[in-house]
């Protein structure tokens, strides 16, 4: 077994007989099912990835878009979206941070830890789960984009490869809320400051307005966002206004690439950090 494996997985199940990488797949599918059962009997929990991003589109496009000048004139709806898409993976890391914190305060976090079962897996099938909550919530941003007039200027491989883009970097900010979820110990202490923490990097972005009309030491922030290179790939994907582009800063000039390596830097960082917390506590 390598050091890798024994990492991730337990020791052999010698009840079953099952080797320790099938070990590690069946806790992540049991635990995966586990949190998915628990959207269906609990459906108000996708809030945060369908009725939040349908408000805020309809608040944006029309409230505050007729007051919002794009550099070239182009479509503020299109220009919208690709900020969206951003904005509305990015809100699941408070979610997941609050999940995390009520499971411990039932106990259920407990019984897992007194399992035979990997450390990595119960917080892996907790970002897998948030995955499909971010896919549902990539649907309702498009579908609402499409409704208020949005269109894609460029072909399916494009969109495809923004979607998946959009949901990488998603699952990867995930890990950034599990970490948040593991260091606080009542589930309104992560909601406040996943809010404290996350609306601002949404806004201080070009997620709803262009970078350009903000003051220089803010735009500098804003440019080197990763919400920022997000919603400029996607716009510069989905062929709609992308005024970054003029923005000479390594992240604006080379969106897709940046939103890759600020993927891996996050999870990198994140993932193995989640783990370790976890492991803190089961020794607490």
């Amino acid at each position: 077994m390598t050091a890798i494996t024994a990492e991730l997985v337990p020791e052999r199940d010698v009840t079953y007989g099952r080797s320790p990488l099938a070990h590690f797949a069946s806790d992540v599918r049991v635990l995966t099912k586990r949190s998915i059962a628990r959207i269906r009997r609990e459906p108000e929990t996708l809030a945060n990835v369908t009725f939040m991003p349908v408000i805020f589109i309809l608040m944006f496009a029309y409230v505050f878009g007729g007051a919002i000048l794009l550099p070239g004139h182009g479509s503020y709806h299109e220009y919208l979206i690709g900020g969206m898409l951003g904005m509305g993976l990015a809100q699941t890391a408070p979610g997941v941070a609050v999940a995390l914190v009520t499971d411990m305060s039932t106990g259920l976090m407990d019984r897992f830890r007194s399992l035979p079962m990997s450390r990595w897996a119960v917080l892996v099938a907790r970002s897998i789960a948030e995955l499909l909550t971010q896919l549902i919530g990539a649907a309702v941003v498009v579908c609402v984009g499409l409704a208020i007039g949005w269109r894609v200027h460029t072909g399916v491989g494009d969109v495809a490869e923004a979607l998946a883009l959009s949901l990488l970097f998603g699952y990867a900010f995930t890990w950034a809320g599990v970490c948040l979820g593991m260091v606080l110990r009542s589930p309104e202490a992560a909601q406040q400051l996943g809010f404290i923490l996350f609306l601002p990097l949404t806004f201080v972005s070009n997620a709803f307005v262009p970078t350009q009309g903000m003051p220089s030491w803010l735009q500098a922030v804003a440019d080197w966002n990763p919400l920022s290179a997000l919603a400029a790939a996607c716009r510069h994907l989905f062929g709609n206004p992308d005024p970054a582009a003029t923005v000479q800063v390594w992240p604006m000039q080379h969106p897709v690439l940046s939103v890759f390596l600020w993927s891996g830097a996050l999870l990198a960082v994140f993932a193995p950090l989640a783990v370790h917390l976890y492991r803190r506590k089961s020794l607490a």
